[in-house]
């Protein structure tokens, strides 16, 4: 797979649909070849400390922020025929399905690869743990800026040309 497009949210509270920022990288023949980066106003709009303490957002980063469904318009066409990689897919495409939800939109059936499952089938026990930064360093990227969408998405996209491609 040398086509697909890593995508990271983070999201406001506990509810899946609360993405408050996306992150989006598109991988076309094994290379970067672009990049897409969004702060989102959330639904529900409420933030809970820990999403806060994670990611560092807050009401005053995204009350002004575009609603989802304006941000997707402009991230559709950049991943339209592209399978979709994100690290622990099952939380991002949550994330992405509830939105869709919320919103009524008709969801297209993304299909999703996960690194965090690619990672641990490559490197089994000869890590400390599976999480991004970790999995990232072992295929020779550092990631700076952890739990920023964009920093994630772009850490994902150099593990999937790793252990996907």
């Amino acid at each position: 797979m040398t086509d697909f497009a890593a995508i990271d949210f983070e999201k406001a509270n506990e509810c899946p649909s609360s993405v408050c920022s996306v992150g989006v990288v598109v991988v076309r023949g094994g290379r970067v070849v672009d990049s897409f980066y969004s702060l989102i106003h959330p639904e529900p709009e409420y933030y809970q400390w820990f999403c806060r303490r994670v990611h560092g957002l807050g009401p005053e980063d995204t009350d002004d922020a575009p609603v989802f469904p304006f941000v997707w318009e402009k991230i559709a066409p950049m991943v339209e025929g592209l399978p979709l990689v994100a690290h622990n897919a099952k939380f991002d495409e949550g994330c992405l399905k509830a939105a869709f939800r919320v919103y009524q939109m008709d969801y297209p059936d993304y299909e999703f690869y996960d690194t965090l499952a690619a990672a641990r089938r490559h490197f089994g026990n000869r890590l400390p743990d599976h999480q991004l930064q970790t999995v990232a360093a072992a295929c020779g990227y550092k990631l700076t800026n952890h739990h920023h969408a964009l920093a994630d998405a772009e850490a994902c996209a150099s593990i999937a040309i790793k252990l996907l491609t």
